[in-house]
Formats: C-alpha cells, sequence, structure tokens
C-alpha cells in the first residue's frame, strides 16, 4: 500500500489570518518546569541536575483555532440550528464516514465572475473521469490552490462550489467533501462582492449553509490532490476529537493499493 499525505502543516512561520502562535519549551527548560510543578502542586523537590544531560522532554505550546491547518468541520460549525435537528459536533460524527473510497475532481476552470463551478462542471468532471461517487464515499475538489499555502494568496486565491452543486454531491450520498482551497465556498471578498452588487443572500457561502438543511462535514485545506488518480483509492481523515467544537484537525491521507 502506497500513503500519499494530503495535509498541509500547521506552520507559525506561514501567513494565516487568525493568530498562530507556537511557543518551545526545550528540554533543558522542561526539566525547570518539572521541578518547579512537582514542589507546586506535590510538594516533591527534585534538582533537574540529576536528570541525564540535565534535561527532560520539549514540550510545545500552540494557540490556534480548529479551522488552522487541514481540518474536518462538523455540521456545527454551519450554525447552531439544522432543518434535520441539532448539529453533531466533530466528537459526534461517526467514524465509518472517515475512511472511505474516494475521487478527485478538477474544477480550476471556474467561472470568472463567481470563482465557483456548478452542477455542469461536476457532471461533465464524473464523466470525463468515470467515477461513480457511492454513497459515503468521499469526494476531493483539487483547484489548484494548495500552491500558495502559506501565502496571503492562499486565502483569496481558489475555486469553491455554489449551492446547487453541494446539493448534488449530497444527492449522491456523499457525506464528506473535501478540497485543496481554503474553503468550500468562494473567496470570501468574491462572494460580499457579488452580495454588494445583488443584495442576493443566496450567493453567501452557499455550500457551507447547506449543512443547515443536509448534514455533512467538509475537509479544507487538503494538499496534493494533483499527485492522486481521479479514483480507485480511499481516504484516511479521522478528525482530532474536540469535545463540543465545530472542526478538528486531521492528517488525512490517501491509501493506493499497490
Amino acid at each position: 500500500m502506497r500513503i500519499i499525505d494530503l495535509s498541509t502543516p500547521v506552520d507559525a512561520s506561514g501567513w494565516e489570518p487568525d493568530p498562530l502562535v507556537h511557543e518551545i519549551m526545550t528540554p533543558a527548560e522542561a526539566a525547570h518546569h518539572m521541578s518547579e510543578e512537582m514542589r507546586k502542586h506535590f510538594g516533591i523537590e527534585f534538582d533537574p541536575s540529576e536528570l541525564p544531560g540535565q534535561e527532560l522532554l520539549s514540550l510545545d505550546t500552540l494557540t490556534l483555532t480548529s479551522h488552522t491547518g487541514t481540518h474536518v468541520d462538523a455540521p456545527a460549525h454551519y450554525g447552531s440550528i439544522g432543518t434535520y435537528g441539532v448539529p453533531r459536533t466533530i466528537d459526534q460524527m461517526p467514524l465509518d464516514w472517515f475512511l472511505r473510497p474516494a475521487h478527485v475532481l478538477d474544477i480550476t476552470a471556474a467561472d470568472p465572475e463567481t470563482r465557483t463551478v456548478g452542477v455542469p462542471h461536476i457532471e461533465k468532471e464524473l464523466a470525463r473521469t468515470g467515477c461513480r461517487p457511492q454513497p459515503l464515499d468521499i469526494v476531493l475538489l483539487r483547484t489548484g490552490a494548495s500552491r500558495w499555502a502559506g501565502t496571503s494568496r492562499y486565502f483569496t486565491e481558489f475555486t469553491g462550489l455554489d449551492g446547487p452543486a453541494t446539493d448534488y454531491l449530497l444527492d449522491l450520498g456523499v457525506r464528506v467533501i473535501g478540497t485543496d482551497a481554503f474553503s468550500l465556498d468562494a473567496p470570501f471578498c468574491d462572494m460580499i462582492r457579488r452580495y454588494h452588487a445583488t443584495g442576493d443572500q443566496s450567493v453567501l457561502w452557499p455550500a457551507h449553509f447547506a449543512g443547515r438543511r443536509r448534514e455533512y462535514c467538509q475537509i479544507e485545506r487538503l494538499a496534493r490532490l494533483e499527485t492522486l488518480p481521479p479514483t480507485g483509492f480511499r481516504v484516511a481523515c479521522f478528525p482530532v476529537k474536540i469535545a463540543g467544537a465545530g472542526a478538528g484537525w486531521t492528517r488525512a491521507v490517501a491509501l493506493l493499493d499497490e
């Protein structure tokens, strides 16, 4: 079996719209930290100099959102109320959604006016590739945006799905849709520009808001989708179990039998 990493790193050196802080406590610093904590909480005295090399273990502390790096959005992310009931949080989602046969669709040819693709494009791609998604299969959308990961362009230059295209995939029984872009919707600035021009609320986050009517998950900020065949592989993308959260990070990988 060949394993292909589809994840982007959580990297504090890259550009992010929300703060990402990565603080590293070295093994030497951790030795003194442990000594102080043992004294404070348990009344135990321990001299760090007695440790080999006077070092203990490093410790990383990160401040970030659950949407930093490759992550899975849960239905609770899309709104507090769903027409189907109370939207589930990431720790409540069934694990069998996240290890499934998968398919890749090329959506790089977006409508320049909307920065989205619709049902005709999805149908054409399915016909071109011969992909036949079955219920619970995972569909991955290749926009090419991952080449901008770590820069501000990653958050403004990508292709999204429109509302009908999202519903089309959900009608096939797909419950996990992934993208190598920042969002499954069009870039924020494009959606808001169209809303200001038309007053049409349906252009605002249609792919995400579809999750208020249909229970499904998104994988955002994937990478290396161009290395995958259109079909004939599996994806594993189990989300981190964060209690009550609207999303959880994942180390998404493709599994190809050889």
